[in-house]
């Protein structure tokens, strides 16, 4: 099935996510017996995003994506959703939200014997793709492309 890029499906649904104070995380289309196209919502409102900000872009970028015809007429199945707790950072915008936090990080390659591990995000330089980190004390810096996940550490009382 032919589609058009998910960068342009993005841009024409943000001045939907403006208008709902949220923003665009990811625009995925998955291709199969059962085409679908799904948008990620975010939003730094205390609570996230709930199933009644979902409903409310779904119902507003409808006739937005009616427009567009982003499958030029073919069936498709479209899905709002939240990317969960435990997301990983994609925008330099996850990166920055997140610094002075602590973070858990998976390596393609282990830094000293290890491949995963937490640490406190101290900066992000996301131009020059690396960011520091405080992992235990020790401060080091680690390219972006050594990463294979980074994401807000989920901390349980």
């Amino acid at each position: 099935m032919k589609v058009k890029p998910t960068e342009e499906i993005e841009q024409a649904l943000r001045p939907v996510a403006k208008a709902l104070d949220v923003e665009i995380y990811e625009v995925v289309f998955r291709q199969g017996k059962d085409p679908s196209l799904t948008v990620f919502l975010d939003t730094e409102r205390e609570g996230g995003i709930d199933l009644d900000t979902c409903e409310a872009f779904h119902n507003a970028a409808d006739p937005v994506l009616d427009e567009l015809d982003p499958t030029y007429g073919q069936p498709y199945t479209f899905n709002v959703s939240s990317p969960g707790i435990d997301r990983p950072f994609k925008k330099e915008s996850d990166f920055l939200r997140h610094i002075g936090k602590k973070v858990e990080i998976k390596l393609y390659a282990p830094h000293k014997g290890e491949k995963f591990f937490e640490a406190v995000l101290l900066g992000c330089n996301y131009a020059a793709g690396n960011i520091e980190i405080d992992k235990g004390g020790e401060v080091f810096k680690l390219n972006l492309s050594q990463i294979v996940k980074i994401s807000e550490a989920i901390e349980f009382d």
